[in-house]
Parts: C-alpha cells; sequence; structure tokens
C-alpha cells in the first residue's frame, strides 16, 4: 500500500490540467460539469489537503518506515532472486506471509487521521456545491446539468466545470482541517475521500513516469564534442 502526499507539485499538476479546458457556457440550456473535478480542484481542498500532510509529516514517515520493512520481508520472500514471487515461494514462508499482513494492516490503521481529516474537508465542500451548481445553472440559464460519463458528444462550449469550480472557490475558500470529535462522515464523503486520493496517486505516477522518460532522454543524447582551447 502506498500512501501519497498532495505535494505542491501535484497540485499544479492539477491546475495546469484543468486551465486547459476549454471556456464554459451552456448550449441550449444543457450544460456538462465534472464533480469530481470541481473537487478536485478546489482551491479550499488543495490547501487543505496540505495543512493536513503538514500536521501528519510524522506519521507520514513512520508509515514509509513500515513500508521499507515489506519491501524487505517481500525481497525476502523471493528465495531464488528473480523479482518475482511463485506461489511455492510465499507457502513456503507463512510467518514471513503473516509479517506482511499484520504491516498492511499497521499501515491502514495508521493512515485513518488523515483520511478522516480529507474527508471532513470534502464534506464541507459537498455540503456547499449544490449552491455553487445552482448559482451557475441560474445564471447561464441551464435547465439540464449532465455528467460527462453520459454524454456522447457535446460542444467544448457545453462544459461548466471551470465555472462551478469559480462559484465554489468564492463561496467557500477555505475549510476547516481539526475534526470534531463527534464527528461523523457520510458514506458520499468516503467515497469521494478514496477517489480524491486514486486521482492523486494516479497523477503523482504519472508525472513520476514522465520525469523518468525525460531523464533517459537528457541521457541519451550525445554530448557535444568539447572545443579546442588556446592557440
Amino acid at each position: 500500500m502506498k500512501f501519497f502526499k498532495t505535494t505542491l507539485a501535484v497540485a499544479t499538476a492539477l491546475g495546469a490540467t484543468f486551465a486547459a479546458m476549454p471556456a464554459a457556457a451552456q448550449v441550449n440550456g444543457i450544460a456538462i460539469s465534472n464533480p469530481e473535478a470541481v473537487m478536485l480542484n478546489s482551491q479550499a481542498r488543495i490547501a487543505a489537503y496540505e495543512a493536513i500532510d503538514t500536521a501528519n509529516e510524522s506519521l507520514y514517515q513512520q508509515m514509509e518506515a513500515v513500508q521499507r520493512e515489506m519491501a524487505t520481508l517481500q525481497q525476502s520472500l523471493d528465495t531464488n532472486s528473480d523479482n518475482q514471487l511463485s506461489d511455492a515461494e510465499v507457502q513456503a514462508q507463512p510467518s514471513v506471509v503473516a509479517q506482511l499482513e499484520q504491516k498492511e494492516q499497521q499501515i491502514v490503521q495508521m493512515a485513518q487521521p488523515i483520511a478522516r481529516a480529507q474527508a471532513y474537508v470534502l464534506e464541507q465542500l459537498l455540503a456547499d456545491y449544490p449552491n455553487a451548481r445552482n448559482q451557475v445553472m441560474q445564471q447561464k440559464n441551464v435547465q439540464m446539468l449532465l455528467t460527462p460519463e453520459v454524454v456522447q458528444y457535446a460542444p467544448d462550449t457545453a462544459d461548466v466545470t471551470k465555472d462551478i469550480l469559480a462559484a465554489l472557490n468564492q463561496r467557500m475558500p477555505s475549510v476547516a482541517t481539526q475534526v470534531p470529535a463527534d464527528w461523523r462522515a457520510s458514506q458520499t464523503a468516503v467515497t469521494l475521500q478514496q477517489r480524491m486520493q486514486q486521482l492523486i496517486v494516479g497523477i503523482a505516477q504519472r508525472q513520476a513516469i514522465a520525469a523518468a522518460m525525460q531523464q533517459q532522454q537528457q541521457t541519451a543524447q550525445p554530448q557535444a564534442p568539447a572545443q579546442p582551447t588556446g592557440r
């Protein structure tokens, strides 16, 4: 299990991706919006997630330490050193497998305060999202608002996601990150928190791959011959 922090680089990538979306305007009373994109790019969410990361830095370090322990255990299972685990290798060391399962559960438990704080952030945004959405629908005279998944084709101008994001940012520029002791997350907030984490992890992984490919390309470029010096 890998638990990614919301780094500034990821947040910047989210903003760059979103900025590439076309200008929005409704078409014949029908418009499209992506609620996940609104939540993902909300300035309140980005700032709150960064604050949560900062407050839990020591917890992240502990989880990373456990992950390193898991990597060592996994390597010990690979008795023939082929970087692959066969069923026979796994079955041969049940005690190591049990340790791995225990440590994986340990990471899940350690991550709970972070996930809970993130869900609390999203719950606050979810509460005001309908108001931001309705505000845009009224301003643009939108009678029907669809998600991209149910639309086979629509002109770029039908997308009002950026408008809803702007409205939500104006209405809710910040949210609280300190979770009340008696607060219980809704299933909607829990599901959205998990989805946000998936998207953030995916973006971080794509960034890592792109950076690795760029480094390989730079390494492969032939070096210019040294220029002669002197007379």
